[in-house]
């Protein structure tokens, strides 16, 4: 979208997260420890980055009543007392809430979350009092780089907004083969909108698909693609609640799924849905330059920084997953890193030695 980056150029770095779940029992022992208690060790590197951006998996009320006009095992809300200043301490600038649980507790908890999140300063994307605002673009500030989000869902088509009823920005993105015209319309219209703010990078969020997925579809592989088409910058997934791989695709970076922050989720022993990475994407003169993927783990409620052995899991993990795309990363330290300013086959030679 914007022109290639020059060497005088000042970088900022963004942080994106995936599900990042407060209620419950992270709610619970929140309510008596220190509200920066949730981020762990990790909340230094949080506090490093420029921008933070994750999908906020809850409701954040102590109002409302559990939704039942449908089937709906789980339920998720966390205190503002807390959550709002927790959510500052760590600098978030704007949260994705087109998922399936921001209506949790109807739609007086997803007013106390809007609420909540104008209060401290958060901006979102995804959910509104009407359709238009639930697709409506977020337009973001970090340093001299100007960030404009997007959010969609194809989780839950019963908390859709429409034009009677608040809700989330729902769209159809099924496994069956390509995306259905409509959503291509939608999805383009907000992107439209999006674009007249003139942002140095376009971001489009999507909660996609199943728990435990380790890899997308090819459906959600072309429609990724058709996105960075239409001139998006990233492609932050989320919703199985394990990382997926990475690709480079043109000018584009597609994080088909960045799994889980922090939660109090039951842990599968082969999948491990408790690791993954904070993404963190470097942006120079209005491109990507470069992502650093830190290994985390969620442990007592908290994120932390990942120990040896469990950060290299992650790390081998992620490599071979991203080898489908084409995608070598190096290592440097704990993290990994991806140059996004080199060829791909140079990449891969350097990963290689």
């Amino acid at each position: 979208m914007s022109p290639a980056p020059g060497d005088d150029a000042e970088s900022v770095t963004l942080a994106f997260a995936g599900d990042t779940m407060l209620g419950r029992l992270v709610d619970e022992h929140q309510r008596t420890r220190d509200a920066t208690a949730v981020w762990g060790d990790l909340l230094p590197t949080i506090q490093t980055c420029d921008g933070v951006f994750l999908n906020l998996e809850c409701c954040l009320s102590t109002g409302g009543d559990p939704w039942t006009e449908t089937y709906h095992p789980f339920h998720f809300r966390a205190d503002p007392e807390w959550a709002g200043p927790a959510l500052r301490h760590a600098g978030v600038d704007w949260v994705s809430l087109a998922n399936n649980h921001v209506l949790d507790f109807g739609v007086e908890g997803l007013y106390d979350t809007l609420d909540t999140l104008t209060s401290i300063g958060v901006a979102c994307s995804g959910a509104g009092r009407t359709v238009a605002a639930a697709r409506s673009p977020a337009v973001v500030s970090v340093g001299d780089c100007t960030v404009a989000l997007v959010a969609f869902t194809d989780n839950t088509p019963e908390f859709a907004a429409s034009q009677e009823r608040p809700g989330t920005a729902y769209v159809e993105i099924d496994d069956s083969g390509s995306v259905p015209t409509e959503t291509r319309d939608v999805v383009a219209e907000s992107l439209a909108a999006a674009t007249r703010a003139d942002p140095d990078l376009l971001v489009v969020s999507l909660h996609w698909g199943p728990n435990m997925r380790t890899a997308p579809p090819q459906s959600f592989q072309s429609f990724a693609h058709w996105l960075v088409d239409q001139g998006v910058d990233l492609v932050f997934g989320h919703s199985a609640h394990v990382f997926h791989g990475v690709e480079r695709y043109r000018d584009g970076l597609v994080l088909y799924d960045t799994g889980d922050l922090v939660d109090d989720y039951a842990v599968d022993s082969g999948l491990h849905n408790d690791r993954s990475f904070l993404f963190v994407v470097e942006v120079r003169a209005g491109s990507i330059t470069g992502l650093r993927l830190v290994p985390t783990e969620i442990d007592e409620f908290a994120v932390n920084h990942a120990p040896d052995g469990v950060a290299n899991w992650s790390r081998e993990r992620m490599r071979t997953l991203s080898r489908r795309f084409g995608t070598e990363f190096r290592r440097d330290g704990e993290d990994l890193v991806l140059d996004l300013t080199v060829p791909p086959d140079t990449e891969k030679k350097a990963a290689d030695d």
